[in-house]
């Protein structure tokens, strides 16, 4: 069965606020505390439904994460299916793989390109990736006005105070650094994405130039909705920082200083007081302990790596790919 009943079954006609993670099962622990973050700061008189897109989930995890559902907060597990689509997105971060110095091959990051197609009963939904945390109603960002736009999106801080990345996206991906933005937050037309044709035209680009590009997934977005991005304020998509914001709602370890890697790291506190109330404390505190010198060093690698990739691509003439 992979809709839980919660206790409390929502309701025949009244509105859900979708939200959709995608994970395998290395993303379990931190989804959970996302999840578990959620939950804590829903508006009690709404329904939430939380979709979790996978590659394949342990029963042990389905069942962790299938105990932080609440009155209010359902739970579906959907497994991905081996579509054309999805073949090609698997072959292509085959294709991408690098060793060390990637931190985008793997499909997973590509299941959210899935979201309009699969789910055609949502005409709006709101995309987290699992490293986030929650300090405010998640409802309130789905009631983000799009206007016109396709998406709303947060403009991506790294890439606007490191020169490589904003080289790199003003260069190769054709897009300017203060309009490029960060796709681990997402509030989607999903109506307008399925008009748009969103995940085929990714795909025809993908075949098209077959292209080595830093944040792929999150490149293609940008290129494909260029001009149709509503622009997040920071408070939903904000970066973990020692004096951080009071108004901040959503606080997202993107990419650097993971909690559950490194010890004494900005906001860790908000993130273990969000995974002692799930079933995957002792996983992530375990996985702590053994992110050893030598992981850590390889994981400083994988940034450095990162950095000089998109310098290096930054010196093109032209975007490497066109819409």
């Amino acid at each position: 069965m992979s809709i839980f009943d919660t206790g409390n079954p929502i309701k025949k006609h009244v509105k859900v606020v979708p939200i959709f993670l995608t994970i395998n099962s290395a993303y379990a622990p931190y989804a959970a505390a996302a999840i578990h973050s959620l939950t804590q700061h829903v508006n009690p008189d709404r329904y939430y439904k939380v979709i979790i897109l996978h590659d394949g989930l342990n029963l042990v995890n389905r069942w962790r994460l299938r105990s932080l559902v609440t009155k209010n907060v359902a739970l579906q597990f959907k497994k991905m299916t081996r579509s054309l689509y999805l073949k090609a997105i698997v072959a292509y971060c085959t294709r991408r793989q690098k060793g060390a110095g990637d931190f985008f091959s793997s499909a997973v990051y590509y299941y959210r390109a899935f979201i309009p197609l699969m789910f055609p009963l949502y005409k709006k939904a709101v995309y987290i990736d699992s490293d986030v945390i929650l300090r405010d109603d998640i409802g309130e960002l789905f009631d983000t006005d799009l206007g016109d736009n396709a998406l709303a999106a947060m403009v991506d801080p790294k890439v606007t105070v490191i020169p490589e990345f904003r080289d790199y996206v003003d260069n190769a991906v054709g897009v300017p650094h203060t309009e490029y933005v960060n796709s681990g937050v997402q509030v989607m037309d999903l109506k307008k994405m399925r008009k748009m044709r969103y995940l085929s035209t990714m795909i025809d680009l993908i075949k098209t130039y077959d292209a080595d590009l830093v944040a792929p997934d999150q490149d293609y977005l940008n290129v494909i909705l260029k001009g149709q991005i509503l622009h997040l304020d920071p408070k939903w998509n904000a970066e973990p920082v020692k004096d951080l914001p009071k108004n901040t709602k959503l606080v997202h370890f993107n990419l650097f200083n993971k909690p559950w890697h490194y010890k004494n790291v900005p906001c860790e506190r908000i993130f273990w007081n969000a995974a002692k109330g799930t079933g995957f404390l002792g996983d992530l505190k375990r996985q702590q302990a053994a992110f050893n010198e030598e992981k850590q060093k390889a994981d400083h690698d994988k940034v450095a790596a990162l950095i000089k990739k998109a310098g290096e691509l930054a010196k093109t003439k032209e975007p490497i790919i066109k819409l």
